[in-house]
This record gives structure tokens, C-alpha cells and sequence, in this order.
């Protein structure tokens, strides 16, 4: 017997989508129809098995690498909120975000969605499936908005949570991005002075046979070996990149590089109050969905990106299991104490000892503030712990842009003075022969 996908409404308005077994389409419409139901859709059901046996991947996938990218899962997210608020059920709203969606990943995982749905599996059950798009965030939070029946709550939840997301990295990428161009740019400017201006005056030198200053003849052995090593130019960079990768594969020294991250002079603390902002508002907006405590610190832990705060959720998730509070554990290991990893790279990174100097400085420093633990603490008393770890998401977010336009500040002269002082140091370098060159053709 066939099997048929309807979509229908009830007299309130509900919708709901069934695979159903008849004869014909007019059996079933008029089955639903002696049921109070109206049909809005129907078409032949299609075996998802039987359709690949027989002809392969013809669902209309595309090649795709990757995950899908933030951006694209914010919009996405936004327009399946409109459209459910709208009432529309949900297998349409798919399928018209995914007729209208660019051929890629997230194209990919709507048809295999849509497929599972018309199976019978839920959309949570479905997505769950597609992890190149939907995390377990994501999911959880789908499956929280299903079992209370406030899906249209939940997609507006949580397209607004990638927003705030994606304005925070904004504002960070956008900060970073004018300093490391002039980096860049000034570094380009300067290979080329030292491999095509340099060595024309080291000529010009040379048939004079003149005593050369120190200075000079520093800047000479600078452009030999810019000249000679050229290669390493981007090597360096590479072989660094290539040695935290390396290292960082394993779980204890990927804690130790972490930990480094978020005790470094001037950017640790931009990176601590983004971990921490990012962090408060995805356990927020998981209690405030609906989903159990332990099951919403475990993917805040899973989802933080760092190792540190990664063990700091996993001892709160422990001490809870054990009748504890929230505010209790997070106050009590807030602060990771010393880690030779971290130390390592401390002294690889910054200097030798006087990176391990100033790792010993910092060894008592929390990575929670205190005002975080007491806004739990509060939201705990009180029964709205989501409202207060909004509040604090929302602090530190502002603090982030604050931070971040102070740095900038600081940066831009800093630059303009390493830049004036290359700029200046060549200049008196070059010149300097030159001045003794016209005093001893004027004697």
C-alpha cells in the first residue's frame, strides 16, 4: 500500500505533518477530513532507502567542505523563527528556507533534515543527524522548545543568542584588523627596503672604500640575511603555528596553552572576559529554554573552547551531582593555581625567565570575577538565575568593547612609533656614510 506525506490544520489552526498508508489521496483526505482535519498538503511518499538503492544521490546535494559558518546559521535560525511564528509546520518552513538557501553545507543538512522528518523523526531527532550545522547547543535547545510546545520562543531565543555571538566576535575582529594590516603592510614596506634599497647603497659604498659606521654596517648584515633567508620570512610564522598544533593535540598541554591565553599581558584579559561572556550567556539561554541544569552546564562546558573553563563546568557539574550549589563550586575553582604547561610556554613565548617571572605574578589570579559568583549566587537565591547570567553576559560584553577601544587606542601610537623608529634608524643608517663621504670630498 502507498504511503502518503500529509500537512494539515486542525480547526484552531494547529498544524501537523504525518506519513500516512491508503489507497488513494482522496481516502486519505477524507479519513482526516471525518477527523476534523483540513489538508493542506499532500504528495506520494518516497522510501528515503529505496530512492538511494535505486538512482544513488539524486536529493539535489551539493559538494560542500566545512561547517556551515555562523553567519549563514544566524540568518537561517531567524528566518525558521519568522516563519513558525507565522504558523506555518514545520516541514514547509524547511523546505522553503532550503529552496531559497545557496548551494553548501547548510543546503546539505536541510535536505537530510527534511528527509529525516518525513521519516517520522522529530526536528531535534533530525538535526541532531547534521552536526555540520547544528551543534549540540542547537539541538538541546530544539528539544527543549518541542517537549514545552514554545518552538517559535525557542528559534527567536536562539537567534538572538548567535547575534550577540557574532556581534562579540565582530567587535573583536574589527578591532584587530587595522593593527594587524599595518603590521603587515609596514613589514612588506621594510623586506623591501632591505633586499632592493640597501644593498644599492652598500654599493655605492663600497667604490668610495671608506670606513662604515656601526650602525651601517649593522643595517648591511640585516639586509644579507633578510637576503639570504628569505624563506624564513614565512616560515616563522608557519613553524610557530605549526609547534602550537603540535603541542596543543595533547589534552594537558592544550590546559597549559589555555591557561597561557588567559594570563598573557594585555590580550589575556580581553580573552578571559570574552570566554566568560560568550560562556554565561549559553548556560543562560539553556535554563532559560527549559533544559535541566546538569544537561545545560554540560554543553556550556563542551561549547566554552577552552580548557580551563572546560574543567571548571566539569568540577561545577561534579560538586552538583554531589547536592551542591552553582555559586559554591565556581567560586571555589575559579582560580587554576600553577600548571607547568602554561609555565612552558611562558618561557617559550615571552622571554624565557622573564616570562616565567611574570607567570609566577599571576599564579593567585581568578578567572571568575567575583561578581560573576555573586550574580549566581543572587539568581539562585531568587529563582532567576537565566535573568542574572544575562546580566552578567551583558556586563562583560560591554566591557569587552570597552577594553577593545582602549587597546586600540594604546596600539595605534605604539605602532606609529615602531614604525617612525625602523622609518628613522635605515634613514640615519644610509645617511651617516654619506655625511662623512661630503665632509672629507669638501677637505
Amino acid at each position: 500500500m502507498p504511503k502518503f506525506k500529509v500537512e494539515a490544520v486542525d480547526s484552531a489552526g494547529k498544524g501537523f505533518t504525518d506519513v500516512i498508508e491508503a489507497s488513494t489521496e482522496e481516502e486519505v483526505t477524507a479519513t482526516l477530513k471525518e477527523s476534523g482535519y483540513m489538508v493542506t498538503k499532500i504528495a506520494l511518499h518516497k522510501d528515503r532507502k529505496a530512492t538511494k538503492k535505486k538512482g544513488g544521490n539524486t536529493n539535489g546535494k551539493t559538494f560542500s567542505f566545512g561547517r556551515v559558518k555562523p553567519k549563514i546559521l544566524r540568518d537561517f535560525t531567524r528566518n525558521l523563527s519568522i516563519l513558525q511564528d507565522a504558523g506555518l509546520p514545520i516541514l514547509r518552513s524547511l523546505n522553503i528556507l532550503q529552496a531559497q538557501s545557496k548551494p553548501g553545507a547548510l543546503r546539505n543538512c536541510l535536505i537530510d533534515v527534511c528527509s529525516e522528518i518525513e521519516s517520522g523523526s522529530s526536528l531535534s531527532e533530525a538535526m541532531a543527524k547534521s552536526p555540520k550545522a547544528f551543534n549540540r547547543l542547537y539541538v538541546n535547545m530544539i528539544k527543549a522548545g518541542e517537549a514545552g510546545g514554545a518552538l517559535e520562543t525557542i528559534l527567536q531565543r536562539l537567534a538572538e543568542f548567535l547575534e550577540r555571538s557574532e556581534q562579540l566576535k565582530a567587535k573583536i575582529k574589527s578591532a584587530m584588523t587595522y593593527p594587524v594590516s599595518v603590521l603587515i603592510f609596514s613589514c612588506g614596506i621594510m623586506i623591501f627596503i632591505m633586499t632592493n634599497i640597501v644593498p644599492k647603497f652598500e654599493e655605492i659604498f663600497a667604490d668610495f672604500d671608506t670606513e662604515l659606521p656601526a650602525l651601517t654596517k649593522w643595517l648591511m648584515n640585516t639586509s644579507h640575511m633578510i637576503m639570504t633567508y628569505w624563506y624564513l620570512i614565512p616560515g616563522v610564522p608557519f613553524g610557530i603555528w605549526l609547534f602550537i598544533k603540535i603541542t596543543t593535540s595533547f589534552s594537558y598541554m592544550r590546559f597549559g596553552w589555555h591557561l597561557f591565553l588567559l594570563r598573557v599581558p594585555i590580550f589575556g584579559i580581553l580573552m578571559e572576559k570574552t570566554v566568560v561572556a560568550r560562556t554565561t550567556r549559553t548556560l543562560g539561554t539553556l535554563v532559560q529554554s527549559g533544559v535541566p541544569i546538569l544537561e545545560a552546564i554540560h554543553i556550556t562546558k563542551e561549547t566554552s573552547d577552552n580548557a580551563v573553563f572546560e574543567l571548571m563546568y566539569q568540577r561545577i557539574l561534579d560538586a552538583i551531582r554531589e547536592g551542591d550549589t552553582i555559586a559554591n563550586p565556581m567560586k571555589k575553582y575559579s582560580r587554576p593555581g600553577f600548571h607547568p604547561a602554561c609555565l612552558f610556554y611562558f618561557f617559550v613565548f615571552l622571554a624565557g625567565p622573564i616570562g616565567c617571572l611574570i607567570y609566577m605574578t599571576k599564579l593567585q589570579n581568578k578567572i571568575l570575577d567575583d561578581i560573576v559568583v555573586n550574580m549566581v549566587d543572587v539568581g539562585e537565591e531568587t529563582g532567576e538565575l537565566d535573568e542574572m547570567l544575562y546580566k552578567v553576559a551583558d556586563v562583560f560584553d560591554e566591557e569587552v568593547a570597552v577594553y577593545t577601544e582602549a587597546l586600540m587606542s594604546m596600539i595605534e601610537p605604539l605602532l606609529i612609533m615602531f614604525l617612525g623608529g625602523m622609518v628613522g634608524t635605515i634613514v640615519i643608517a644610509l645617511f651617516l656614510p654619506m655625511i662623512k663621504l661630503i665632509e672629507s670630498l669638501s677637505q
